[in-house]
């Protein structure tokens, strides 16, 4: 849809329009994808930043995996700039501030108070009406009353020239910037979509003209490797809490290694649906440990049971499997089924929903189908690996 529509919007001339998706957290950014502040270090000029953050937004723009990528800073805009004969004002008897009240009121607008009426509260603004605010001209024929009470029309008292210069001048981080919104291809993250363009800027950007990542794109990059960190602390304490409850660090191994199996399942659905290694999609993946962890418990749990009556690994372990069958099948099922809202989500911020409703409800029907299959075969060999170094090594005697 979003390609469609800026074939389309680029056919407008007289304007620079884009669609952009939703932030997936409100209020932190203007859009989704990544946002780039290009930033004027080095004290080049409004007009060096302008060239050299369209040029990274436009060659950005051409890379297959960046669907969008634009710059809506201008250095360039028409505009009217009027100086006050400070001296003329004051001999005519004009207050300086009369001046700059009515320029403000007429062309801009100026708040009077408020009144009440239908139980709320409403604000009187004035301003002239569009029609006497359009030209140039119109600024003249503006009057003033002075100190004598006689009004004087402000072209007597104002030199307008026009001019060229930026609507507004952000900064970011003390330096002048202009703001890049990007959007990846799908089927590319924004890490991997963010990685592309720092290549760029670093190869494209002139001497003294630097950028740094903001809102969205900023907390990602300050993270770093923090979701790989996570999602091993996550096996790691899982792991920790398997050995302390069952006393024995060959147990929890059959339980932890069935965790592969529902992030198999969630990679394999996130590629075929062309999404992307999000934020969204960690969080879905350190859900899955304890998820995939519980049904393997169930087994593994019964199978120690039949262990201690005496029974064998193998039929221990198929014993277990048996009893505890049914309810895998109904608490994933009922989990799956409850996240399907998320898989199918529409409307504003869906692809974050869709993205972690994808990985946890794949990832559990991964698990859910081969894990009972496979946490028996990983509880017998892990059984007979424990038990082979268990037994005492044959002693050589003279």
């Amino acid at each position: 849809i979003m390609a469609e529509l800026m074939g389309q919007f680029r056919m407008i001339q007289e304007g620079i329009v884009f669609p952009f998706t939703m932030p997936a957290i409100p209020g932190l950014g203007t859009g989704g994808g990544f946002e780039m502040q290009v930033q004027d270090r080095g004290g080049l000029g409004l007009e060096a930043l302008e060239t050299a953050s369209k040029d990274l937004a436009y060659s950005a723009a051409d890379q297959p995996d960046i669907q969008s990528a634009i710059s809506t800073f201008t250095a360039s805009v028409p505009k009217l700039f009027a100086e006050v004969d400070r001296v003329k004002t004051l001999t005519l008897g004009v207050p300086l501030q009369t001046v700059f009240e009515a320029l403000q009121a007429y062309l801009g607008s100026a708040y009077v108070n408020d009144f009440n009426k239908f139980g709320r509260t409403w604000q009187v603004n004035v301003q002239a009406d569009s029609i006497f605010r359009t030209k140039a001209e119109d600024i003249s024929r503006l009057q003033v009353r002075n100190k004598d009470g006689n009004m004087v029309p402000l072209g007597t008292l104002l030199n307008i020239e026009k001019t060229v210069g930026p609507t507004r001048v952000d900064r970011y981080n003390l330096y002048p910037s202009s703001l890049i919104m990007g959007e990846p291809a799908p089927g590319i993250s924004s890490g991997q979509a963010m990685n592309i363009m720092e290549q760029m800027a670093d190869k494209r950007l002139p001497t003294g003209i630097g950028y740094q990542w903001t809102t969205m794109a900023f907390q990602q990059k300050k993270a770093g490797a923090q979701g790989v960190i996570v999602f091993g602390m996550a096996i790691l304490v899982v792991f920790l809490i398997l050995a302390a409850q069952y006393e024995s660090w060959a147990d929890p191994f059959a339980v932890i290694l069935i965790v592969p199996l529902a992030v198999s399942g969630a990679v394999v659905a996130l590629m075929a649906r062309g999404m992307d290694n999000n934020i969204y999609t960690q969080v879905g993946l350190v859900l899955l440990v304890g998820l995939s962890a519980k049904n393997a418990i169930l087994i593994v749990e019964f199978a120690r049971d039949m262990r201690s009556k005496g029974k064998g690994a193998i039929e221990a372990a198929v014993e277990g499997a048996k009893l505890r069958f049914r309810p895998i099948l109904m608490t994933s099922f009922a989990f799956i089924f409850g996240v399907l809202p998320l898989v199918v989500a529409s409307g504003a911020g869906a692809v974050s929903r869709q993205s972690l409703g994808t990985a946890v409800a794949a990832g559990m029907l991964g698990v859910t189908i081969l894990g009972v299959f496979f946490t028996p075969v990983l509880y017998v060999l892990i059984q007979r690996r424990a038990k082979r170094e268990s037994e005492p090594s044959p002693q050589m005697s003279d």
